[in-house]
């Protein structure tokens, strides 16, 4: 540190500009501590609402008592990032059962990536104002609540649909977090919910995942079931999630204060390889190495190869009776992966062709 004494207030300033110029709509200071959410937390977890992830147990308090995962923390810096693309066309593309529907989050580069990278300069450009400090970025990473910090932070408030919802911009951001040591001056929180007695992300859901006003069970989430479940999909389910087959954005589609959300700046957040365009037949006909090769740098890149086909066999079981659609699936009957060929034989004897 300097020997002069520090500004905190100017710095706090300074590290907003930064952040605006390093590509991030919103930046919000807040304490460490966001205990109060502990309860809900337990009771969650002991529901088993976070079916097989198990990470969302681990670390003890870690989670909602950040300077116990990082020693020293004083202050959380959080950020958020527009995502949506330009012309993203969601409604259209969901009433397509032959198309490809995949999260609007997921058709460009992995957002990980960047907002790390973004963030790491960020620090940097604090410590060329002021010298070393401690730190610590997280983007979606390591036991952080980063949406009841964002809303510590005044980014917004946790919606009935569990997103981090802003009455500027939606709810079609990112979050990314900066523990610091730094005793930054903090920013209101943001106590008051403007949901009212609008309802229509719960009913909207397509699997009925809402167990009740900001509870998700996400064992019956199509993100979950899509991204995170690693084995079969729950039979009763699959015809639910119709053409969805890399998360879910009908939550977020339905919520009215979206119309408000703003397309993106990011070039990387484009859609690669026309996944915002492409249909179910297509994408199932890769191999392996297409699969590879078409979702390097993506988040999709996570789920692997079989995932990613057993996904596809449920949107085909779910799409128009067609030559082609009972083709794709018939050439995969044999495929090497037990997940894969079971969700196979169930989209066949959907179109009565088992």
């Amino acid at each position: 540190m300097p020997d002069t004494p520090i500004d905190y207030a100017e710095l706090a300033e300074r590290i907003r500009e930064s952040a605006t110029e390093l590509g991030f709509q919103q930046t919000g200071i807040s304490e460490p501590d966001i205990t109060e959410h502990e309860a809900w937390l337990d009771a969650w977890l002991r529901a088993g609402f976070h079916g097989e992830m198990q990470w969302m147990a681990s670390h003890g308090s870690k989670r909602t008592r950040p300077a116990e995962l990082v020693p020293g923390t004083q202050r959380v810096i959080s950020v958020r990032m527009d995502y949506l693309p330009a012309n993203s066309d969601m409604v259209r593309r969901l009433a397509q059962p032959d198309t490809a529907y995949v999260s609007r989050y997921a058709l460009g580069r992995d957002y990980h990536k960047l907002m790390r990278k973004r963030l790491q300069q960020l620090a940097e450009q604090i410590q060329a104002m002021i010298g070393p400090f401690g730190f610590r970025a997280f983007v979606d990473s390591a036991p952080v609540m980063e949406r009841a910090l964002g809303g510590r932070a005044g980014l917004g408030w946790v919606g009935k649909n569990t997103m981090l919802i802003n009455r500027k911009a939606g709810s079609f951001f990112f979050l990314g977090e900066l523990y610091t040591d730094l005793p930054l001056p903090t920013d209101a929180p943001y106590l008051q919910e403007h949901c009212g007695s609008c309802t229509a992300c719960l009913d909207k859901c397509p699997t009925d995942a809402f167990v009740g006003d900001r509870v998700l069970d996400a064992r019956r989430c199509i993100s979950y079931l899509t991204i995170e479940l690693k084995g079969a999909i729950p039979e009763e389910l699959r015809p639910k999630m119709g053409n969805r087959v890399f998360g879910c954005d009908d939550c977020q589609l339905v919520c009215p204060w979206n119309r408000f959300a703003r397309p993106t700046g990011e070039a990387d957040f484009s859609p690669r390889h026309d996944l915002d365009q492409a249909d179910l037949v297509s994408l199932f006909r890769w191999d392996e190495e297409h699969f590879l090769r078409n979702t390097e740098g993506s988040p999709i890149r996570r789920i692997g190869y079989e995932r990613w086909l057993r996904n596809l066999a449920v949107g085909l079981g779910n799409a128009s009776a067609s030559i082609p659609v009972i083709e794709a699936l018939r050439s995969r009957r044999h495929h090497s992966s037990e997940l894969v060929r079971e969700h196979v034989e169930w989209a066949l004897a959907q179109h009565g062709a088992a």
